[in-house]
């Protein structure tokens, strides 16, 4: 089978189950920025190794958000029946439990704003760079939420979240405390 199908010259591109749509759709253009801040968290992977584990599961999670965002309301019950992953309430309380270990670690001292490369360190400037995409994939989930494309308002807080953990993740690198 080939990777090459052509289905997308026309401007148009499938969402699950068939659907076409254009490119330009609005669900096309959120699931396109998370695919992005999940490449980018990639190459954080790469360079943090010490975080895997943790990214991993993020990019996971990330894979899991892709799905609902390509799904239409009117095949979401067909999507959760067959056994779909979603972003949930347990999925934002784990970044929640990570940005308050890495807090109350004491190895994160923050003073005014942070300029991101200024530490030298590409690893972070790497965070801040999936941070800045991050938040772009929130504004994408907002304007869907808001026009009620998608229902499920954990997308929201989950990139909330992680834009959270993606800061303080590279003010750790600058710190030093990462290594």
């Amino acid at each position: 089978m080939s990777i090459t199908t052509e289905r997308g010259d026309d401007g148009e591109t499938d969402l699950l189950y068939g659907k076409r749509v254009s490119k330009t759709h609005v669900r096309v253009v959120a699931g396109g920025v998370v695919d992005e801040l999940n490449a980018a968290l990639g190459v954080v992977r790469v360079l943090g190794l010490e975080d895997a584990k943790l990214i991993e599961a993020i990019q996971r999670g990330l894979m899991d958000m892709m799905g609902e965002i390509a799904v239409l309301a009117e095949d979401r019950e067909r999507f959760l029946k067959g056994g779909a992953g979603i972003i949930d309430g347990a999925a934002v309380e784990r970044l929640k439990e990570e940005i308050r270990r890495i807090e109350n670690s004491g190895t994160v001292v923050v003073e005014g704003w942070a300029l991101p490369g200024a530490g030298g360190s590409e690893l972070a400037a790497r965070w801040d760079l999936a941070r800045t995409v991050c938040r772009r994939a929130e504004r994408e989930i907002a304007q869907l939420l808001e026009t009620g494309e998608l229902c499920n308002g954990e997308l929201l807080r989950y990139l909330n979240r992680l834009s959270d953990l993606c800061w303080l993740m590279a003010r750790r690198e600058e710190s030093g405390a990462g290594k």
